[in-house]
C-alpha cells in the first residue's frame, strides 16, 4: 500500500513525529502499580496509573479509547464490528497477543506487503484498511497520532529491536496432519460457537458487540493479517478460547483457523478485478485460502464477496478523549 508520493508521505510522517515529540517532551514519571496482567513475564506493560497528566496523557487516553472502541472514537475510518482489542488482547498489553509496545519498537521496518520501509503510522493505516475493513486515515491524522502516543506509552523501557519480548504471536509448529476444514468445523462448534455464534457473526449485548464476527460482511477483509491461516492458528492457540488459552492442541488450532479462513468475508481492497490474478499477486502462499474453492464457491469471487471499505457515510469525527478505564 502506498499513500501519496514518497516525499509527501515522508514529510507527513516527520510532522507527526514532531507533534508526538512535543507531546512527550518532559515526560519522566516513574512506573508504578500492577494493574496490567500480561500472560507472560516477557513483557511488562506500564499500568494506567502511570499515564501522565497534561497533553501527552490526554493523547494516550484518547489512543486507548480508540483502541478499545474504534467504532465510537474513529467511526469515520471503521467499516466493521471489530475492535483493535479483539486481536490485541487486554487493550494491546498482552504478551503473545501482538502487544502494541513491542510492535512500536519494531518500526520503521520494511514490509513486503507494500514493498517499502514503513513508519509505525503507516502500519496503523494498514490496520484500518484491512482489519477494520475501513478507510485509511491520512498521515498525521489525530486518530493515528493518538494511537501512536498510546503505543509509545506501552513501549516504555523496551529495546528498539524488532524481536522485543512478547511481540506478535508465539510461533506454532506445523500440524501433525494437514489442516482440515471439516475437523475445524467440529472444533469451532465445540469451542468457539458459544461466543462467536454458530454462524460466526458474533454476539451483541446491550446494543454493543460482545464477541466479534469472525467472517461475513462485518468482519476483517481478505487483506488482513488474520486472513492468513498461519497467523490465525498462532493467535488462536496462544489466546483462545478466551480465558482458556492453550487448551487447544496444535492440530485443533490449525484446523479451526482453516475453517474460519475458508468463509466468505469482505473483498481484499487490492482486488485487481480478477480473483486468480489477485491471489497470485497478494495471496500466493500455502496458508491463504483466497481464490480457492470451498464448498463449491470460489473465495473472493465478487458474486459472493462483500465489498471492501464499507464506512458509514454519516460517521462522525472522533469524540474528545475521556478517562482511560
Amino acid at each position: 500500500m502506498r499513500i501519496g508520493s514518497a516525499l509527501a508521505g515522508t514529510a507527513a510522517s516527520m510532522a507527526a513525529l514532531a507533534a508526538l515529540a512535543t507531546l512527550v517532551g518532559g515526560w519522566g514519571l516513574p512506573w508504578s502499580g500492577d494493574d496490567a496482567k500480561p500472560a507472560a513475564k516477557t513483557y511488562e506493560p506500564p499500568p494506567n496509573s502511570a499515564i501522565p497528566e497534561g497533553k501527552f496523557g490526554d493523547e494516550v487516553r484518547l489512543g486507548q479509547n480508540i483502541f478499545r472502541e474504534p467504532g465510537t472514537y474513529a467511526a469515520h475510518y471503521v467499516g466493521n464490528d471489530l475492535r483493535c482489542s479483539n486481536c490485541h488482547l487486554a487493550a494491546g498489553r498482552l504478551a503473545g497477543s501482538a502487544p502494541m509496545g513491542p510492535a512500536y519498537t519494531a518500526y520503521p521496518a520494511y514490509r513486503a506487503k507494500n514493498g517499502h520501509v514503513n513508519s509505525f503510522e503507516e502500519r496503523l493505516q494498514g490496520c484500518f484498511r484491512y482489519s477494520m475493513n475501513g478507510k485509511v486515515p491520512p498521515l498525521g491524522d489525530p486518530v493515528l497520532v493518538a494511537l501512536e502516543s498510546y503505543s509509545y506509552f506501552l513501549a516504555k523501557g523496551l529495546p528498539v529491536d524488532e524481536k522485543a519480548p512478547g511481540r506478535g504471536f508465539p510461533e506454532l509448529p506445523k500440524p501433525p496432519l494437514p489442516a482440515d476444514f471439516a475437523r475445524g468445523g467440529q472444533v469451532y462448534a465445540q469451542h468457539c460457537a458459544s461466543c462467536h455464534g454458530p454462524d460466526g457473526q458474533g454476539q451483541s449485548s446491550g446494543g454493543k458487540i460482545a464477541f466479534p464476527p469472525l467472517w461475513g460482511p462485518r468482519s476483517f477483509n481478505w487483506g488482513a493479517g488474520m486472513g492468513s491461516v498461519k497467523n490465525a492458528a498462532e493467535f488462536i492457540h496462544a489466546n483462545m478460547p478466551l480465558g482458556l488459552a492453550g487448551s487447544l492442541s496444535d492440530q485443533e488450532a490449525w484446523d479451526v483457523a482453516t475453517y474460519m479462513d475458508s468463509q466468505v468475508r469482505p473483498q481484499d481492497p487490492r482486488f485487481t478485478g480478477d480473483v486468480q490474478e489477485t491471489r497470485m499477486k497478494f495471496h500466493n502462499t500455502p496458508t491463504s485460502m483466497y481464490g480457492r474453492t470451498v464448498n463449491g464457491a470460489v473465495l473472493g469471487d465478487p458474486a459472493v464477496t462483500p465489498p471492501a471499505g464499507t464506512v458509514p457515510p454519516a460517521a462522525s469525527a472522533p469524540t474528545p478523549s475521556g478517562e482511560a478505564k
